[in-house]
């Protein structure tokens, strides 16, 4: 097998996927010394431990989200960061904000800086939706899951934010009142959230 169908390979899969993470090479059979070789020959970029871009792809304002979602499969964009994905603030978080399962250790990254909550059983595994950036799909919760989860989270990205984010939601119709009473069940925060809603809806 000569080492350019190797190369060719890895491009292809790069065409398809956005950003590589080392372990994408099982996939099509290729050596992880292609990597080192590519990346020395000016073909790829490594953009962070064992991931790797196109040199000449567009830097974006996802980049860094579609960076963790390639380094951390398992993660669910949440909280501030995804406010940000469903354009419900004006603020823009200084962390990449992930949901793992309980249990999970924190994830390695050198860059983007990530705060980790772990959520457990329907909390983790309801509500997540996959939006699609810089052709990596991202996971993250849909607005109405999101909005309970400010509230759950009240006293670490303030109240004020998770008022926010209903109003936004409600008044830009991103979530309805039966999705936003259905995830404040799954979040436990029914009674939190309730004197709020009933004040809008």
């Amino acid at each position: 097998m000569l080492p350019n169908s190797h190369a060719q390979r890895v491009l292809d899969l790069l065409a398809r996927k956005g950003m590589l993470r080392s372990s994408d090479l099982d996939a099509v059979d290729a050596p992880r010394v292609v990597l080192s070789r590519m990346t020395a020959a000016g073909q790829l970029e490594r953009v962070g431990r064992g991931l790797y871009r196109l040199p000449d792809s567009p830097g974006s304002e996802h980049e860094s989200l579609a960076t963790v979602a390639a380094r951390v499969p398992r993660a669910v964009f949440c909280l501030l960061t995804a406010l940000q994905l469903h354009e419900l603030t004006t603020q823009l978080p200084r962390q990449v904000w992930i949901a793992m399962p309980r249990g999970s250790h924190v994830p390695r990254i050198d860059y983007p800086p990530v705060t980790m909550v772990q959520f457990s059983g329907e909390a983790y595994s309801a509500g997540i939706e996959i939006v699609e950036r810089d052709q990596v799909p991202l996971r993250v919760y849909g607005v109405a899951k999101t909005v309970a989860d400010c509230f759950k989270h009240r006293h670490k990205i303030g109240l004020d934010v998770a008022l926010e984010a209903l109003r936004d939601a409600w008044t830009q119709k991103k979530a309805t009142a039966d999705e936003l009473w259905h995830y404040a069940g799954i979040c436990r925060v029914a009674n939190v959230m309730r004197p709020y809603l009933e004040a809008i809806v």
